[in-house]
């Protein structure tokens, strides 16, 4: 199979892995560009596998105000380096986070940073939701209601209001693949007029 430069470009335009990867991909798909972008993808979570275990201690807060100062909010982004920190693809990355944060309203960053007694409250609220069905079903329905809440509260299982087709977490990997750094969503907060203080 012939490799063109309209499918190398295709395949980058999709991805932003590096020309040699797309055209290396492609081949290894035998250019079919859907193989190819999930090739990418695959390394792409392998690389950013690999990076999660360094230290991550540099990066920038960023800030968004939305709504004429209605809404505010701040998040801290950990990067490995002060270069890297200064990165325009990083720093485009961090607004793009606190946009995120203000238009989808997380709770947490990861379902990790879930308390285990709000776990336990929502399973125990779902579980009287779902009855008369056997057990084996009713612990299926509970996992897909869970799958929803962290869906919803959980930053990095958000889907991106920027691009409906991924979830936080899938952009967070394609930017380690592509910045060959460790990158990780520290903290935010998200501050609304007239909210309650509870």
């Amino acid at each position: 199979m012939n490799i063109t430069p309209d499918m190398v470009k295709e395949l980058r335009e999709k991805t932003n892995a590096g020309m040699m990867d797309c055209k290396n991909a492609l081949k290894e798909a035998k250019g079919d560009i859907k193989e190819a972008f999930e090739i990418i993808r695959k390394k792409g979570l392998m690389i950013a596998a690999k990076k999660s275990s360094r230290t991550a201690k540099e990066g920038v807060i960023g800030s968004y105000i939305h709504m004429g100062g209605k809404i505010g909010v701040m998040v801290e982004v950990n990067c490995e380096t002060d270069f890297v920190a200064r990165n325009e693809r990083f720093q485009q990355f961090v607004k793009d986070l606190a946009m995120q944060i203000a238009a989808s309203n997380p709770k947490y960053v990861s379902r990790e940073n879930v308390p285990a007694d709000v776990i336990e409250k929502e399973r125990h609220i779902f579980s009287a939701q779902v009855t008369g069905k056997p057990e084996n079903v009713t612990a299926k329905i509970i996992d897909g209601k869970m799958e929803k809440f962290y869906e919803e509260f959980c930053l990095l299982d958000q889907i991106f209001v920027k691009d409906t087709s991924k979830k936080i977490s899938e952009i967070l990997t394609a930017i380690i693949a592509e910045i060959g750094e460790n990158i990780v969503i520290r903290r935010f907060a998200r501050m609304q007029v007239g909210e309650s203080l509870e």
